[in-house]
């Protein structure tokens, strides 16, 4: 029997926050880049690497429903997710309300800022999520060839410095500039 929509369901399929989840090379990758870094002095908060489809299915068509008015009709079943997407009144009759409700209450809970793909680099364990901070005026990191490298320019965090986002290309970790603690093989 299926159940509800609705936080609960964040609960599901976690997403993994280890970097031995990733794909190879990208788990090499990872691994020397933050290794360099947190010999360096930086800290490295790991938020998700590969996330279950199926998650990526609640994650996709909950956000679908509360910000794009999907119908919940619509939404195809995915094997292994027995989720009713539709909630309904008294009556037996859609409740719209309800149903974006639950759905939002499920954003909510995922923490959903962007709109969630259903195929991402993070589901074809190719993408890290990754918060880079250090508090020294100045980082002096190794690149992925062994060259010393003397970061000075702020912000002091791996979202918005270039010269951080230029050090993962030399590990072969590329940031996805729209999308502050994303990386992935491809910049994508």
């Amino acid at each position: 029997m299926s159940r509800l929509s609705g936080p609960e369901w964040c609960a599901e399929f976690p997403t993994s926050v280890s970097v031995d989840d990733l794909a190879e090379p990208l788990r090499e990758s990872v691994k020397r880049f933050i290794d360099a870094l947190q010999a360096a002095g930086a800290k490295v908060d790991i938020a998700a690497t590969y996330r279950p489809p199926e998650r990526a299915y609640l994650m996709h068509y909950a956000a679908m429903i509360a910000k794009a008015g999907q119908d919940p009709v619509a939404i195809p079943a995915i094997a292994g997710v027995d989720i009713d997407w539709v909630h309904r009144d008294a009556q037996g009759n859609m409740d719209v309300a309800a149903t974006r409700f639950a759905a939002q209450q499920m954003v909510t809970g995922y923490g959903i800022e962007y709109p969630p793909a259903l195929i991402s680099r993070h589901t074809q364990r190719l993408a890290i999520d990754m918060d880079i901070a250090w508090d020294s005026d100045v980082l002096r990191v190794k690149d992925g060839r062994g060259n010393p490298v003397t970061i000075s320019v702020v912000p002091k965090d791996g979202a918005h410095n270039w010269a951080v986002h230029q050090l993962g290309k030399t590990y072969g970790v590329i940031k996805l500039l729209s999308d502050p603690p994303h990386w992935s093989s491809d910049g994508h």
